[in-house]
């Protein structure tokens, strides 16, 4: 069979019709291969400082975010962060007036049944936050955490969030609990686990969030090995609850590589690597409190990426081969992000290129910090609007599959242009207006002018649907509003997302990106074999 490398011949520099010079690359792909991630790829987090008053969780009984949510599925939704480690269960403890209230709003046993807190005191509780969310980072940044106990309704409230806008949920478990030889002390998960069996709820399990850190937040050091036999502990008492037996476990949640944390991580796996069953560990780019706007558009910056997923990955081929690794919490900026960049257009290109990257390199799932919560890194404002990289996940959620196929681009010295990257797979399986076979490209242009991407000639001839995703009004790429082809995207109801409406190009050999943006293009009819049961002869 003849091989699928396409590798073309690029044209004199053209001008654009504005004037300025358009930077010109082409694509290079290979379609005989293609790798396959988790139909959950893209997943999200809510952070268990949404729980450290109990009240606040009534955020998510709002219809308004879980039509987003559901938009989003299937994905995992992990429960998680620093909060977990100091957060007990009580079974007894008596619910706060919010959620009485809230539970109270309809008379039904049904999880899923509309409920909502009255307007006014829902307005109180979103004018609190502010409040509550500064005293989190405070806390956060002298590394000083507060026990918190979370009640049945917390709980309820969480797999109710999750199961009706269907997503998996991740519950994580605390592992500062400790007894007087280190072990760690199941006696809370398990009344944890009593209650979730009880209510029948389904869901999967992770124990301690970040535990290279255990020593500056909490004063307390637990190696790997001691980590991985916790696990093994953990996977033990959940085989002794029917409904638990064939639940996830993931761990350890490790942060990004360096020495402390990989040699953590490796010990980890040798212990207890066994049971769980995917591998998570942590990744951010930049410090969110020195974060600059050229951060956000360095590729370099976006590249460094590259080296920590290989580092990890080879790590766990080497101890547990074949095992999936999980990005089980990531975003642009660590710290609650980088207010005024993280949650605005800008922050789409490292978003969008660590979905590219993560795809290509092996990571089975990414988790996005955070849906909804404290920080400046949300998908989801207080306010229940859908930030700019809300719009670019639900884009990537609705156009792009499972199946990853190779693709980069080569400027006009045949060298690799980093500021113009492109990630290309097969075209979500169940989007209805496309077919299998079908791939779609998604692409981002670093460049302060328009480049244009030559496309190999089997697929020039093809149709084109646009999705070219650019910020809306003065703020340009600070905006905290993008447009779809140039229709704002904005929700119509609490109930229903806006139609994602294509822009048709007829068949061509150039895809063109104005300066400074990122956009979906979805290749119709192509054929692909690798991308279905269609034949490479259909090509021609």
């Amino acid at each position: 069979m003849e091989t699928a490398l396409f590798l073309l011949v690029l044209p004199v520099l053209a001008r654009a019709g504005h004037g300025g010079d358009v930077n010109l690359v082409r694509l290079q792909v290979d379609l005989e291969e293609a790798s396959e991630v988790d139909p959950r790829f893209l997943s999200v987090t809510v952070d268990a400082s949404l729980a450290a008053k109990p009240k606040y969780i009534t955020f998510l009984g709002s219809q308004r975010l879980r039509t987003l949510a559901k938009g989003l599925s299937p994905a995992y939704l992990r429960f998680g962060g620093t909060q977990t480690d100091f957060m007990l269960f009580s079974a007894t403890k008596q619910w706060s007036w919010e959620e009485k209230l809230y539970w109270q709003s309809q008379n039904t046993q049904d999880l899923c049944a509309p409920r909502a807190l009255p307007a006014a005191v829902q307005k109180k509780l979103q004018s609190q936050w502010p409040f509550q969310e500064e005293l989190l980072l405070k806390e956060a940044l002298k590394k000083k955490y507060k026990n918190t106990t979370i009640t049945r309704s917390t709980v309820d409230l969480l797999y109710s969030f999750a199961n009706c806008s269907r997503l998996d949920l991740i519950f994580g478990l605390n592992a500062l609990l400790r007894k007087k030889d280190s072990e760690w002390d199941s006696s809370n998960a398990q009344l944890l686990l009593n209650y979730c069996a009880t209510q029948r709820y389904n869901l999967s399990w992770e124990l301690g969030n970040e535990p290279n850190s255990f020593k500056k937040k909490a004063g307390i050091y637990i190696d790997g090995s001691q980590l991985g036999k916790d696990f093994v502990s953990l996977h033990d008492v959940l085989s002794h609850f029917s409904s638990f037996q064939y639940s996830g476990l993931f761990g350890p949640d490790v942060g990004q590589p360096r020495t402390r944390s990989q040699k953590l991580l490796m010990s980890f796996l040798k212990a207890g690597g066994r049971v769980i069953d995917s591998v998570t560990w942590h990744q951010y780019y930049v410090n969110g409190r020195t974060a600059s706007e050229k951060d956000f558009l360095n590729p370099d910056v976006l590249d460094s990426l590259i080296e920590k997923i290989q580092e990890v990955v080879q790590t766990v081929n080497e101890i547990v081969p074949g095992k999936k690794v999980w990005l089980g919490e990531t975003s642009s900026a660590y710290g609650g992000g980088s207010p005024g960049l993280s949650n605005t257009y800008v922050d789409g290109f490292m978003w969008l290129d660590k979905l590219g990257l993560s795809a290509k390199l092996g990571i089975d799932v990414v988790m996005r910090q955070a849906f909804f919560g404290t920080g400046s890194y949300n998908l989801v404002d207080m306010n229940f609007e859908p930030l700019p990289d809300y719009w670019l996940s639900l884009l990537h959620k609705k156009l792009v599959g499972t199946k990853v196929l190779k693709a980069n681009v080569l400027g006009i010295k045949s060298k690799i242009d980093k500021k113009v990257r492109v990630y290309l797979h097969c075209t979500n399986s169940n989007n209805k207006n496309y077919q299998v076979g079908d791939v779609t490209l998604f692409a981002l242009n670093l460049h302060n002018r328009t480049s244009q991407v030559q496309l190999p000639a089997f697929l020039s001839k093809r149709d084109i649907d646009e999705y070219l995703v650019e910020p809306v009004g003065e703020a340009r790429l600070l905006s905290r509003s993008v447009q779809l082809n140039k229709n704002v995207l904005k929700m119509v109801d609490e109930r229903t997302l806006p139609a994602l409406t294509a822009k048709p190009l007829a068949s061509r050999s150039l895809i063109e990106l104005p300066a400074f943006t990122y956009g979906f293009y979805v290749v119709k009819k192509s054929n692909v074999a690798s991308c279905g049961e269609m034949s490479l002869n259909k090509w021609n």
